[in-house]
């Protein structure tokens, strides 16, 4: 290959520099020291098992903040609009009804997302600033007869906070559901998710919870659950399906058996490809004999097992065992499990087996 034509910009060659500024507008606020402080931590991998009790952590604060038992709760990666189209997209269907009140910028933009959806959504149009009785409010419910009533409790456009109470027993009473904006709201004006009955909650990181942007907490009450895992299409959007990110965040009562096995098998094939291509021979000979998460290996002929496995721990910082019992002295062992399976991982054990079959001494035998 050439050589690069393109220079680094001039950017690159000097150190990222941020002013100071007091950001006193609707958002994003300035983050405390504190927090700013813990991006400087360590980071770990995303099936760490120190990650999962992190966003345990993250789970309960989220139904602090929101006032509610609901376990299918959870923080999103993206801005509150990622949240506000897993809210629309996982609960309604092409040619379902949705009723939005637009009283600003934020419920002209869910009425836009869900009619790009195939929704058959309804407006209630105030100008900015005004609010919707609960009387309005459910004429156009019991009018329309939508699965989805959206409304903004914080519209941050107006910089109005909109009355919540009574509003999720007319959704109830319907058979709606009633999907709640607090981006702007959450953690300056009171919210109830359990107590006012909203089926749906979400806001975002980079308001009032101080928190830099990019992550959006959501939650959704059993009602919510039962029409979202009960569609007869799949959601629109993959990276915002709920029946993937529930189960990453260990909402839905699954532990994803199904998926561990099947990557498993995946990642011990690849090894099993990349250790053959050594020269190397697996202790199994039958394919569908071999353990997916501990592969062992044949100890070759005319090199001490005990060498290479020092050799691998002094210069690649990495560990590989003997045999246990009756297989000491037969086999060399490599585990790829849990967190550890993935193929770059096995790509890192071969590279460390094929430097240590290349610099250690082979006797005469």
């Amino acid at each position: 290959m050439s050589s690069v034509t393109i220079p680094p910009p001039a950017c690159m060659l000097r150190p990222l520099e941020a002013p100071l500024r007091y950001l006193f507008g609707p958002g994003p606020s300035n983050v405390p020291p504190r927090i700013l402080a813990v991006g400087a931590k360590p980071i770990i991998g995303h099936l760490h098992p120190e990650m999962y009790e992190i966003m345990n952590d993250i789970k309960r604060g989220i139904q602090y903040a929101f006032q509610t038992e609901n376990n299918m709760t959870i923080s999103m990666s993206g801005s509150g609009h990622a949240a506000m189209e897993c809210a629309v997209f996982n609960t309604v269907e092409p040619g379902e009804s949705v009723l939005v009140a637009v009283n600003g910028i934020w419920g002209e933009r869910v009425a836009e997302i869900a009619e790009r959806m195939g929704a058959n959504v309804h407006r209630m149009v105030k100008t900015p600033g005004g609010y919707f009785s609960n009387k309005e409010i459910e004429q156009a419910v019991e009018k329309h007869k939508p699965v989805l009533f959206f409304l903004t409790h914080g519209e941050s456009s107006a910089g109005l906070c909109h009355p919540v109470d009574g509003i999720g027993d007319i959704c109830r009473k319907h058979n709606c559901l009633f999907l709640v904006d607090t981006v702007a709201s959450l953690g300056a004006a009171p919210i109830f998710m359990d107590k006012q009955n909203i089926d749906i909650l979400y806001t975002g990181s980079q308001k009032a919870l101080n928190a830099p942007p990019g992550t959006a907490p959501i939650s959704f009450n059993e009602r919510a659950c039962h029409k979202m895992f009960n569609r007869k299409t799949k959601p629109v959007s993959y990276l915002f399906d709920m029946t993937h990110l529930s189960n990453y965040w260990g909402c839905d009562g699954k532990p994803g058996l199904e998926e561990s096995w099947k990557k498993h098998k995946e990642v011990a094939a690849y090894l099993y490809r990349g250790l053959e291509d050594l020269g190397l021979k697996l202790f199994i000979p039958e394919r569908d004999l071999r353990l997916p998460s501990v592969t062992t290996i044949a100890i070759p002929d005319g090199y001490e097992w005990r060498e290479l496995l020092a050799y691998i721990m002094k210069h690649h910082q990495m560990e590989m065992t003997g045999g246990l019992g009756p297989s000491i002295g037969m086999v060399m062992r490599i585990g790829l499990m849990g967190y550890n399976c993935e193929k770059t991982n096995a790509d890192m054990a071969l590279n460390a087996l094929a430097d240590a079959l290349k610099n250690c001494k082979k006797s005469k035998a």
